[in-house]
């Protein structure tokens, strides 16, 4: 039985690209760079920053880091809000929280920023941890992410846990930590995504999720 629910942000509990997709064309506008396919734009949700901007623009670390810097002038001040909460995810929450499960986020964008929309929306009463990146760490992926979430919550026993997401990073991360991992559908990675990244479970929605958790 789980005991212990760590949740990906973006793409898991809200849908962020409009925040996300003019952050990005803000620093490439920033950085004069026009030679793009926007249809790409929406890889970099719940991917590493600097990572993405290196695979999908050919950016070295160097530029890659300022475009992080300016990709964040944008999305620290309008960018964070221009989000939703997918159909579903309070309920979901509430009702693993009322059953005494704990929940955690564990998510690549940075914890404060995390925290605010958590915030904002009204959901981070649910959560005993936010587990977010260190802006300064560009390095940083989301196996490390969860394990500092484990590590936080003074998890022993891995298979109380499980880490639920809709990208193969979620799904990577969790199998590196040792704990399942739920994929979900409406998020931003596909079925092939997920499974070829070793998603343990399948959900197509919220009430997919909550029924995942209680039968596995």
């Amino acid at each position: 039985m789980k005991k212990y629910i760590l949740f990906d942000l973006d793409g898991t509990l809200t849908d962020p690209a409009e925040g996300i997709i003019k952050s990005i064309k803000y620093s490439l506008e920033k950085l004069e760079f026009n030679d793009y396919d926007e249809s790409i734009l929406t890889q970099f949700i719940g991917a590493p920053l600097a990572k993405a901007y290196g695979k999908y623009f050919g950016f070295d670390e160097e530029k890659s880091k300022l475009a992080v810097s300016l990709y964040r002038e944008y999305f620290n001040v309008t960018g964070i809000f221009e989000n939703y909460v997918y159909d579903g995810i309070p309920e979901l929450l509430e009702k693993l929280h009322a059953d005494g499960y704990t929940l955690a986020v564990a998510t690549l964008k940075p914890t404060g920023a995390a925290k605010r929309i958590l915030e904002h929306f009204d959901l981070a009463k649910f959560f005993t941890l936010v587990e977010g990146s260190d802006p300064n760490k560009t390095n940083e992926g989301k196996a490390d992410i969860i394990a500092n979430a484990i590590s936080a919550l003074n998890i022993e026993d891995k298979s109380v846990a499980v880490m639920t997401g809709d990208r193969e990073h979620d799904m990577l991360g969790s199998s590196q930590n040792g704990i399942d991992s739920i994929g979900v559908l409406y998020g931003y990675g596909s079925r092939e995504e997920l499974t070829n990244a070793g998603a343990k479970m399948i959900a197509e929605t919220a009430a997919d999720v909550y029924d995942l958790i209680k039968n596995n």
